[in-house]
């Protein structure tokens, strides 16, 4: 059974923020209806055309970019609320992919309606376009990473910035959060061999910094994490969810 976008329990999270009864209504009439994945799907495949976007509702994924010869970037790891496909709703054909890494639900948005809710309501189209330049501003705090930072900051970057996402959505429980990405993942987001990874990420557990082990991802000191990375305190800010 879909939920009532009424009843959206990502809706209740307080980093959400809230829309008019009229609002609701017209995003019920949008969502086509909701797509259920296994762990190891392609959601999204780089250069292919979508009549579909998504928002997903559970389960978490990656994007990326591939290179002919296999090698990949890691561009995001995909939580609930992000909104996937909105690349291929406006170009040609979408240059990323994404894949479920969990089992996951996903919203589903026609492309072909999309003109609808930028005509019916400017407000929820600016959305969009928040939700746009969130993403290009991410991918520059990315790239200044992988081209800046050292292996130990990258890491504590990317272990700060993905808890602090989940924490927000309520996926951290008593200090812990399921964290389903490989290390090869990470290793792939951050430009690093998957030894020197795993070699870095040692490096934290023995200064009880931060452990991942069998699934589970426990930041011990993110505000030592934080300061290792460099990353400014930044106070939460709520989001739009479509």
């Amino acid at each position: 059974m879909a939920v009532d976008c009424r009843q959206c329990p990502l809706r209740a999270l307080p980093c959400f923020e809230d829309l008019r009864e009229d609002e609701l209504t017209f995003i019920k009439n949008f969502k086509a209806g909701e797509l259920d994945v296994a762990a190891g799907t392609p959601i999204l495949i780089e250069h292919s055309k979508s009549p579909q976007l998504f928002t997903v509702l559970k389960g978490m994924g990656i994007r990326y970019k591939s290179l002919e010869d296999g090698r990949r970037q890691v561009t995001n790891f995909i939580m609930p609320g992000d909104l996937v496909g909105m690349q291929g709703a406006i170009l040609d054909d979408l240059g990323y992919s994404v894949e479920a890494k969990t089992d996951m639900t996903l919203c589903v948005f026609r492309r072909s309606e999309l003109w609808k809710l930028f005509r019916a309501h400017p407000s929820r189209s600016f959305d969009l376009t928040w939700l746009v330049c969130k993403e290009e501003h991410f991918l520059g705090e990315a790239l200044t990473t992988v081209g800046q930072r050292s292996a130990l900051e990258r890491i504590a970057w990317a272990l700060v910035h993905i808890h602090d996402r989940a924490f927000e959505l309520r996926l951290v429980q008593d200090g812990i959060l399921a964290f389903p990405f490989r290390q090869q993942d990470l290793a792939d987001a951050l430009g690093l061999s998957l030894v020197h990874t795993n070699k870095t990420l040692a490096k934290l557990r023995e200064r009880n910094l931060a452990t991942w082990s069998d699934g589970l991802l426990r930041l011990n000191d993110r505000e030592t994490l934080r300061e290792i990375a460099l990353m400014p305190e930044l106070a939460p800010r709520v989001r739009p969810l479509l």
